[in-house]
Order: structure tokens, then C-alpha cells, then sequence
């Protein structure tokens, strides 16, 4: 995968402490449960990226974004000691006139194609954005399907001043106070392994 000499230098501010990542479980209902990822879960994470995505690109950058220590978050949904899907949030800047303003990226998020359409993915997104919003956290981006992301809130409307490769329909930004976004537009940078 490959990475801009800009992306590289952004990444660097964009260090997580590990220790933010501290393990929080819920019960979602009797069988499934989300909880913060641990190091035990790093196989079974990259195959539910491969499986549900076809590919190993997902995975390739669940792997790169940790080695990068820009995870800001990483969940996991576990069903019968099986995890069966995962949801990840990194550090990202908007690169507006006032200087860079701290945003948070949702990718990617993933659920086995045999557990696909149970609710799974909406589980893993509501639980992150919980924590991020405790977290203090006021602007989440995420590429993806309208119809999908705007239970959750996003909407392309609210990111149409910010400049990415992405098509504008498709990306979409959530505030957690109706102001985050207020005058600011400039550029998207995410972490060094996104490669853009």
C-alpha cells in the first residue's frame, strides 16, 4: 500500500496512546457482545476483513493503522466466543485555515458474510460512536452507502466543504454538536495507511 511523503508527515501528529484503548465489554443481547480488541484478536480480526470484503486490502490496513498507532479505536463483535465482526475509528486532520482540526475516520467495519443483515455492523458503529463521543471526540468522517450511514447521523451534506478523492454523495460526516463543522474547509488527511 502505498504512501504520501504529506500522509506520513500528518500520521506523525497522529499518535494514539495505547493506553486509550482500554478493553470495555457490553451485552448486547444474549448472544453477542462487543468489546474493545486485544492482542489474542488480531487473526480472527484480518480474516473477518478478508471474508467480508473479499480481499485483503481491509485487512492489510487494520494491520498498518495498528503498527502506525493510529487506532483510535478497535471493536469487536463476539457471538459464541467466535468474532464475527469488527469496527475501527483512526485519527484523521482536516487541514482547514485556522490549522489542522482533529477528526476521526470510520473504517472499516466489517461482519462475516454468514452473520451478514443480523444487526451486527449497526452494534459495532452505535458502541464506537458511544465512546467516542465520550472520548470528547466532535467530527467522524466515513466513506460508505447514504442510506446506510444516515441512521447513524452522517450525512454527505455536512461534508460537502471538506476536499477528498471521494465521491461526494458517498462521503459523509457526522458532529457530535451541531457547530463542529461550522467555517471549516480544507482537506482530508488520513493516517499514512490509508495510502492516499
Amino acid at each position: 500500500m502505498s504512501t504520501s511523503h504529506n500522509s506520513r508527515k500528518l500520521a506523525g501528529e497522529a499518535r494514539v496512546d495505547p493506553a486509550v484503548r482500554t478493553i470495555r465489554t457490553v451485552t448486547v443481547d444474549d448472544h453477542l457482545i462487543v468489546r474493545s480488541e486485544c492482542p489474542q484478536d488480531f487473526a480472527a480480526i484480518r480474516l473477518v476483513n478478508e471474508a467480508a470484503f473479499g480481499r485483503r486490502d481491509e485487512a492489510d490496513l487494520v494491520d498498518a493503522l495498528r503498527d502506525e498507532s493510529a487506532m483510535l479505536h478497535s471493536f469487536v463483535a463476539e457471538r459464541a466466543r467466535q468474532i464475527v465482526g469488527h469496527a475501527l475509528f483512526s485519527r484523521l486532520f482536516i487541514e482547514a485555515g485556522g490549522g489542522p482540526v482533529a477528526a476521526v475516520a470510520l473504517a472499516p467495519v466489517a461482519v462475516l458474510p454468514a452473520n451478514q443483515g443480523a444487526g451486527i455492523g449497526a452494534q459495532l458503529i452505535h458502541h464506537g460512536l458511544n465512546r467516542l463521543r465520550e472520548d470528547g471526540e466532535k467530527i467522524v468522517l466515513v466513506l460508505g452507502e447514504p442510506r446506510y450511514y444516515a441512521r447513524f447521523g452522517f450525512s454527505a451534506e455536512k461534508a460537502q466543504r471538506l476536499i477528498t478523492p471521494f465521491p461526494p454523495e458517498s462521503y459523509m460526516a457526522l458532529e457530535f454538536s451541531s457547530a463542529a463543522l461550522n467555517g471549516i474547509h480544507g482537506r482530508v488527511r488520513y493516517a499514512a495507511a490509508f495510502g492516499l
